[in-house]
């Protein structure tokens, strides 16, 4: 209907066609009929609100003044009720007000015409106030509706963009973090290597096997960093050994279970660290949404060039907790994560009443 606005306006033309005198009444119909040539403004009212106001006041007067077509003062008064809603509600109020008082001037001026031959001429000029004053308010409530629902469409595409680049200037801390370190091992491990080679030639070979390893991981690390703009590395935590899951895990205070496979010593920093995070955001949104008494599980795989990651957790028995504050990032956040590492995510609910975040990685050599 935004797109085709016009199908709107058709009950609208159907009432200014079927409504009378139209139909019957002294004169040829061709005659009488000739008002309605003066409501085709109205078709342009969208385009040109203060043109089709002025013609359609300047149609009326023409009818308020002949004796033949004054007593189609229905149609008429509508005519003029729609160009002022239209008005209005594009914000048009000096021009709206102006076509206020014409609508007022034109209705006193039917009254000292042709008021005279009804029962109360008074009435029949003040009982179509109130049509005027709702055509009015009408306007002034779908315009102050617009304009609220485009501030909220606004907010919610700031608010969706702050939280992605926040997200992204997060994992470019990351990132950041995880590069500087790789540079200081390769440079602190090249000085040891060069003051190590004439003392113990096997040494200097690990270190240089060093330095070729963490070298790799490090332009990897690179070739994501200019994948996502400047993806990097939020704040430095432990790498997700097994000791630092179960810790992870212990400090959720919930019966979670812990099943690690693999080492993940063999991977990049970085890649094992968006694991953990991972990890941590899923079961930091059990903590938030899931009854007290629900269990967890949490699955991590580390199996290069692939780490993949699997939390659930069950509905529990009890009704839940009121939800604590959620700012929507937290799934944002993951999907920045698996997109780096070119991995899949899927989220949702469990038919027992729990949920489910299953996510993996692909590391490249």
């Amino acid at each position: 209907m935004r797109r085709h606005r016009w199908t709107v306006d058709l009950p609208l033309y159907a009432v200014f066609l079927f409504l009378a005198p139209n139909w019957t009444g002294a004169g040829p119909y061709a005659v009488r009929a000739i008002p309605m040539l003066f409501l085709l403004p109205l078709l342009a009212r969208r385009r040109f609100p203060r043109t089709a106001a002025v013609l359609i006041i300047a149609g009326a007067a023409v009818v308020y003044f002949n004796e033949i077509w004054a007593y189609d003062r229905g149609r008429t008064e509508l005519a003029m009720a729609v160009v002022l809603f239209n008005l209005v509600k594009l914000g048009d109020r000096w021009f709206a007000g102006a076509t206020a008082v014409a609508i007022f001037v034109l209705g006193w001026q039917w009254g000292f015409l042709w008021g005279t031959y009804t029962d109360n001429p008074t009435a029949t000029i003040v009982g179509i106030w109130p049509m005027h004053i709702a055509a009015w308010a009408l306007g002034e409530f779908f315009r102050t509706k617009e304009k609220l629902t485009a501030e909220e469409t606004k907010l919610a595409d700031a608010q969706s963009r702050a939280a992605v680049a926040e997200e992204r200037a997060r994992i470019a801390r990351e990132l950041h973090d995880v590069l500087a370190h790789s540079m200081t091992v390769i440079v602190l491990n090249a000085e040891g290597a060069k003051l190590a080679r004439h003392r113990d030639p096997e040494a200097v070979g690990r270190t240089l096997d060093t330095i070729g390893r963490t070298g790799r991981d490090a332009l990897g690390e690179l070739r994501r960093l200019l994948e996502v703009l400047h993806a990097g590395q939020a704040a430095r935590s432990p790498q997700p050994t097994l000791t630092e899951l179960r810790g992870l895990v212990a400090q959720s205070g919930r019966d979670v279970s812990l099943d690690v496979t693999g080492d993940p010593g063999d991977l990049p920093a970085s890649a094992a660290l968006q694991a953990y995070r991972i990890v941590q955001e899923a079961l930091t949104n059990m903590i938030k949404h899931a009854p007290a008494d629900a269990t967890g599980r949490v699955s991590v795989a580390f199996e290069r060039p692939r780490i993949r990651i699997e939390v659930t957790n069950t509905g529990g028995g009890t009704a839940p907790v009121p939800a604590l504050p959620s700012s929507g990032r937290g799934l944002t956040g993951m999907r920045q994560r698996v997109e780096m590492y070119h991995g899949e995510l899927s989220t949702g609910p469990l038919p027992d009443g729990g949920y489910r975040v299953r996510a993996s990685l692909v590391v490249q050599p």
